[in-house]
């Protein structure tokens, strides 16, 4: 394999309005970086919009452009793990299409990784602009809680924007869940990781393709692929109601033993309510435990690429790669369109004409 210096890995959901301006900034990035030793991976995670029709346009123009178009929309982390699993670089920089992340910060993202004998290099974010504060709220939460529960350190303020070495991401490509959470996987492989401080800046068109519910999906596959302390939440409070239920029993028996009267509907009541909510907490949390072991059972390629435009040079090692449309067929009778091996089968065959059996007639001696 002639392994480019460089892959630039973009996976796109309706991103037709920024795609002309992020190829020229992001193959400007690369060519400071690496002169003409690079390539461009853009992944079409079945967009609603014009963005595959602008990426066929951009790779028949651009011969360092691989385009690959998935056969739906598989979501955010699968469609940037298709684009790392057929680039081919040495070194890998991964950045979302809405060019909120300079590419322009490779150069330096590259001499961090130099200088510091680094394989991976995470961006994290100083300045969040064109975010609403319930945004940046909940996402500097997301980031405290995640530490806080996981087992493994993930760094705070970080998305996918990072630099990666060849090795690490073979590393990364070892691991074949499905439910991916790749700032977290990359943090758990190890491997020598140094931050990047940058700002981030405004989304330069179009709408934010991560809505709450999508954050909320993501914020689940992040806590239940790192971390078993939910599942450990449902020990701990029966712990603390054993404990209750101890100073409870005392209360009732101080109460009896004095006379008066234990009037408790509305306590009873409130018990009840607290351990069913409770219990269905700790119910939903191992339901969604088994939901990812039943999804992993079944052993499903991570993406199905549809179709490919440009030179692409890795393999679909954890996906499926359909092969090219066959070309259409001749208009034509239909005998034409019969194989010669069927149509010999098709043939009726002649009638078989019985011999007459000659019977040997033995000699005695």
């Amino acid at each position: 394999m002639n392994r480019p210096a460089l892959s630039v890995v973009i996976p796109c959901y309706n991103e037709e309005a920024c795609l002309d301006l992020l190829h020229a900034r992001v193959s400007a990035a690369a060519r400071a970086a690496v002169g003409d030793d690079y390539e461009l991976v853009f992944i079409n995670d079945g967009s609603k919009d014009a963005s595959w029709p602008t990426m066929q346009r951009l790779a028949a123009a651009d011969p360092h452009l691989v385009a690959i178009n998935l056969s739906r929309n598989h979501g955010h982390q699968l469609a940037l793990t298709a684009g790392l699993d057929l680039c081919a670089g040495a070194q890998i920089l991964i950045i979302d299409a809405d060019l909120q992340d300079p590419p322009e910060l490779l150069v330096e993202m590259r001499a961090t990784m130099i200088a510091q004998d680094a394989d991976v290099v995470y961006a994290v974010r100083r300045k969040r602009e064109g975010e609403t504060i319930f945004k940046k709220l909940t996402a500097a939460l997301f980031y405290r809680m995640l530490d806080r529960l996981t087992d493994t350190p993930i760094p705070l303020d970080t998305g996918d924007f990072r630099l990666m070495s060849r090795r690490a991401l073979d590393a990364f490509l070892s691991l074949p869940e499905q439910a991916r959470f790749i700032r977290g996987m990359v943090a758990w492989i190890g491997f020598r990781q140094v931050p990047f401080l940058y700002d981030r800046a405004e989304r330069h068109a179009g709408e934010t393709n991560y809505p709450f519910g999508k954050m909320v999906r993501l914020a689940f596959d992040a806590v239940t692929g790192f971390s078993t302390a939910p599942l450990r939440f449902a020990s701990h409070v029966g712990l603390a109601l054993t404990g209750l239920s101890l100073l409870l029993f005392v209360y009732i028996a101080i109460g009896f033993i004095s006379g008066s009267a234990v009037q408790g509907w509305t306590s009873t009541m409130l018990v009840v309510v607290l351990l069913g909510a409770v219990q269905m907490f700790v119910l939903g949390m191992i339901g969604e435990y088994l939901g990812r072991l039943y999804v992993e059972s079944k052993r499903r390629p991570l993406y199905l690429v549809s179709d490919i435009a440009g030179p692409v040079q890795g393999t679909a090692t954890l996906g499926y790669r359909a092969e090219p449309r066959a070309a259409a067929l001749p208009p034509g009778p239909v005998e034409a369109l019969v194989s010669p091996g069927a149509a010999s089968r098709a043939t009726p065959a002649k009638p078989r004409v019985r011999k007459p059996r000659v019977k040997s007639v033995a000699t005695r001696e």
